[in-house]
């Protein structure tokens, strides 16, 4: 029995040891671990974020009629240029039974006003006559005639007071049954001319729709918008986390979605300084002007990207950001140099700004250098490829 047991014993020995020496073969066949190198580049590193949002017009005019009624016919379509004073529609009145009953009492109220002051004129007028003989015969004294000629060249003036009333009032009772009346000209209101010279972005009504005059209660129908499509701004959001970055007077470059391979300049005009809730983040509102856009056409409302240029530095020197390595201690970057066949030597160096990938390089080492790339994938031992 113990005989046997020795036997295992020894056995397992051998076959452990055999394990071993198996092991550390296949060790040194692995190949020895090689570094590359890279050179340092000249770069252009631009750091930026990016917001989201649209191309809309700078100035959007809404073109509202000054009273209401039905559309009789519009002139105009989206897309075409009008100029200031041009005809955008006609409007049909349909006047309204209280306020034409009212203009109608009203005429009849002034013109018996115009009746009264009249008749008062007339009598004024006689004893003006007579006190103007007497005054001039001595009779009465100037005090006494002053006292007349006033009377008199008062209910004159009541008379061409009520004349007016009655002429605006009848004027009124025009406009509210027709739209418009005699004197006003050009200036017809049933008429709706385009106020700014501008592109017609939209027309959201038709003939036969009705339309609100505005007023201090109503913001009115708009009849037609319209811009100057050469004056357009970026209007996006970014998010809080990016908002403290950024500030008034950035450059921006635009990408349309719809108008591919084209970059746009811009310069960030606004920053918000109330931030809105969305989707559990906070975002602020951003715009920026275009500049130089007059050979192409960018229709509003296009989507659009804007990429905020936060730092910039041109044609500089600059290595891939995984080649820097840092001391353990003091937390200072360094790269190694080759010096000789997979011989390298710690070299530290000042970095500058960084675009995730290629991060600049301010001194320490030159374009000539070669730098080690120490933490390249290792190759697969020889063993494994069998």
């Amino acid at each position: 029995m113990k005989r046997t047991k020795t036997v295992i014993l020894l056995v397992l020995i051998v076959v452990v040891f055999t394990v071993a020496l198996y092991y550390l073969w296949l060790k040194n066949q692995e190949d020895p671990i090689t570094y590359t190198s890279e050179a340092p580049t000249e770069q252009t590193i631009v750091v930026k974020t990016v917001a989201t949002g649209s191309i809309v017009p700078k100035e959007e005019i809404l073109i509202k009629p000054n009273i209401s009624g039905v559309i009789e016919e519009v002139f105009i379509e989206a897309g075409e240029y009008v100029n200031q004073g041009d005809l955008i529609a006609q409007i049909r009145v349909i006047p309204n039974v209280s306020n034409l009953t009212s203009a109608k009492n009203s005429i009849a109220s002034n013109r018996t006003a115009l009746q009264t002051a009249e008749i008062n004129f007339k009598t004024q007028k006689a004893i003006y006559d007579r006190q103007k003989e007497l005054f001039d015969k001595g009779v009465i004294a100037a005090n006494e005639f002053d006292q007349v000629n006033n009377t008199y060249l008062q209910a004159k003036q009541s008379v061409e007071q009520a004349r007016i009333n009655v002429t605006q009032a009848r004027q009124n009772y025009d406009i509210i049954k027709t739209g418009t009346t005699s004197g006003v000209g050009n200036v017809a209101q049933t008429q709706v001319r385009a106020t700014v010279s501008g592109m017609v972005l939209d027309v959201p009504v038709k003939a036969g729709n009705q339309v609100i005059e505005a007023n201090n209660f109503n913001e009115g129908t708009s009849i037609a918008s319209l811009a100057d499509v050469k004056k357009m701004i970026f209007e996006g959001k970014v998010d809080e986390s990016e908002v403290g970055k950024i500030k008034e007077g950035l450059p921006l470059e635009i990408t349309v979605g719809a108008i591919e391979d084209q970059k746009f300049d811009a310069v960030l005009d606004y920053i918000a300084p109330k931030g809105v809730a969305e989707n559990g983040a906070i975002q602020f509102a951003i715009k920026g002007s275009l500049k130089k856009i007059d050979s192409t056409f960018i229709r509003a409302g296009l989507s659009a990207n804007a990429s905020i240029i936060l730092e910039k530095a041109e044609q500089v020197l600059a290595i891939k950001e995984g080649l820097v390595q840092y001391d353990k201690e003091s937390k200072k970057p360094f790269v190694e140099i080759e010096v000789g066949d997979q011989k390298y030597e710690r070299k530290d160096v000042e970095l500058g700004i960084s675009d995730g990938i290629f991060v600049e390089v301010k001194s320490g080492i030159s374009i000539e250098d070669k730098i080690k790339v120490w933490n390249q994938v290792q190759g697969i031992p020889k063993y494994a490829q069998q």
